[in-house]
Formats: C-alpha cells, structure tokens, sequence
C-alpha cells in the first residue's frame, strides 16, 4: 500500500510544481494564505474522517454538523470569541456523541445512523437559523477565528496544524491508537484481545463531531455569518481526501499525514481550475466541483480495490 499512501505525496509536489510554472503569483503570499485559510476546514473535517474510517465506519453527517455549529457559533458570537468558539464546537460534540452511542449500544449501521443524524442537524440548524444566515457580531473578537493571523499565518490554518500534530500523536504514540487499526482490522479479534471496542467506535465518532464543529465555527468567523446551508458535499470532500491519503475504506490501516496531502491535493486541484478560469481557457461552474469530486472518488476507490486484490493474490502464493 506505499504505492496508494505516498503516491498522494508525490502528486501533490507534481501539482504545485506545475501550477508555480504555469500561472503568476501561484506561489504568492496571497493565494498561499487564502488557500491555507480556506481548505483549513476541509482538512479539520478530512481528520475527523480519518480516525472514522480507520476504525471501518463512516460519517456522512460531517458537513450538516458544520453547517450547525456555524450557525451556532453565530448566535453566540455576541457574548465574545470563546462563548461563540465553544458553542459550535459543543454543538459538534453533542452530533458526533450521538453518533457513537447509536452505532454502539443499539449496534446500528454507522451509514444509516450518521444518514439520519445528518438530516437532523441540517433541520436543527435551519430552524435554529429560521432558515436564513445569521450575520456574527463584528462587537467582539469572534470573527479574528477566520480572518486573523499569527505569526503572518492565517488562525484557521493554525487550529489545523495543531489539530494534525495531536492526530498525529494520539494515532502512532498512544494505545488509543494502536486499538483504533486495530478494531478497523478486525472488531471480532479485539474483543477477543480485550480492547474496548465500543469505547473506541464512541471516542471516534466524537472526535469527528467534535471537529466538524471546530470547522462550523471557523465558516461563521471566516465568513461573517452561520450558514446553515453549507456543508453541502464536505462529506464526500473528507472521505476523498481520506482515500486519497491511502487510509483503506475497509478500515485497519491509515495515516494522519497523508491525509492532509489528500486534502491539500483536492484543494489545489479546484484552485488551479480557478486560474484557468481566469486566463480564460476553461470556464468551469462550481457545480462541476461536485462532479469532479465524485469522479475522483470513484477513481480513487476502483485502484484502492485493485491494489488490495493484487495484493490479495501475492499473499495467496
């Protein structure tokens, strides 16, 4: 699987080696930190995502529970940045616990159960929002979430990095981690070893709230408003990214770093097609966004599927 892992990696220098070679300012302190800026929630949901799959679940409610947390977030923007912060983030939490209690006490198909929890945080986010955006409080400090920098480097793209560093640590350093591949691998053999299975299936759904709302809350302050209609399609975003990154969709094998290439490249691949749009040799709606990411996916998948089974086949001699 090194093949379908670093080869992520490598596409990624590809890319950005050809865009830095064909259009001006690419490489620019502008497009770089507005690109770092922006995709910093794709890759705090992309995270979330990983540790899912890693364990063989899935999480299709990531992008509704953005959509909720921002809108959340927004509503409590007034009374300062930590109170707007924490209530989105709080808000995520809450969906992902919520997801992990249902796929482990009532031992419900993660599909069906994040299926319908995604339905209910959009509907909880437009009826809290009364169907429309919900404009922040420019009176606080909320909105330096999204648009500040330190150290000349954007704050959402800071909250990402640190996000991955402890992504990073709990999976390759902790025990945690280790339970995580290893009930991915198989749920039958770790109750056997004597792993916490459902501890570990909750733990992972709330850590994937609990990001996607980190992600809502940043869409609030990086864009003035809640917007309760977004999120649209993060989840097929995340679970690319995931694929991507070589972390296998059966589960029991996945990296946190290579995810993050997995994001960056998606990214980078919609912001290239927005300078061809602009030197005018294509012209490209973002309606195509979601074509060309559901072709990728599927293209990601089938050579996932046929590297498993050659080397299925090797192992068979």
């Amino acid at each position: 699987m090194a093949l379908s892992r670093y080869g992520v990696v490598v596409a990624l220098a590809l890319l950005i080696a050809f865009g830095a070679a064909r259009y001006d300012n690419f490489l620019g302190a502008y497009n770089v930190l507005t690109f770092l800026r922006y995709n910093s929630m794709f890759a705090l949901v992309g995270l979330g995502m990983t540790f899912v799959i890693m364990t063989g679940g899935i999480d299709l409610s990531v992008g509704a529970v953005a959509a909720l947390g921002s809108v959340v977030s927004a509503l409590l923007s007034p009374f300062g940045l930590w109170a707007g912060a924490a209530g989105g983030a709080l808000a995520g939490l809450v969906v992902g616990m919520i997801n992990g209690a249902i796929v482990t006490r009532l031992n419900i198909m993660p599909f069906i159960v994040t299926l319908a929890t995604m339905l209910a945080a959009r509907g909880t986010a437009l009826l809290l929002a009364h169907n429309t955006s919900v404009s922040v409080s420019y009176d606080t400090s909320f909105i330096a979430i999204g648009q500040g920098d330190v150290l000349g480097f954007p704050i959402p793209a800071w909250i990402a990095f640190l996000c991955y560093a402890a992504g990073s640590v709990l999976l390759n350093v902790t025990a945690f981690g280790r339970a995580v591949l290893a009930v991915g691998g198989s749920e039958d053999a770790s109750r056997m070893m004597g792993l916490p299975v459902g501890r570990v299936t909750f733990i992972v759904y709330a850590i994937s709230g609990l990001l996607a709302g980190i992600a809502g809350v940043i869409l609030a302050a990086q864009f003035g408003a809640g917007q309760p209609v977004e999120g649209a399609g993060w989840e097929l975003f995340a679970i690319s990214a995931v694929v991507v990154g070589g972390t296998l969709l059966t589960g029991g094998e996945g990296s946190i770093g290579t995810t993050l290439a997995g994001v960056l490249l998606l990214g980078l691949i919609f912001n290239i097609l927005n300078f061809e749009n602009g030197l005018g040799q294509i012209s490209l709606s973002a309606y195509w966004q979601s074509v060309i990411r559901g072709a990728f996916l599927l293209l990601v998948v089938v050579m996932q599927a046929r590297l498993l089974g050659a080397r299925g086949s090797a192992g068979a001699f």
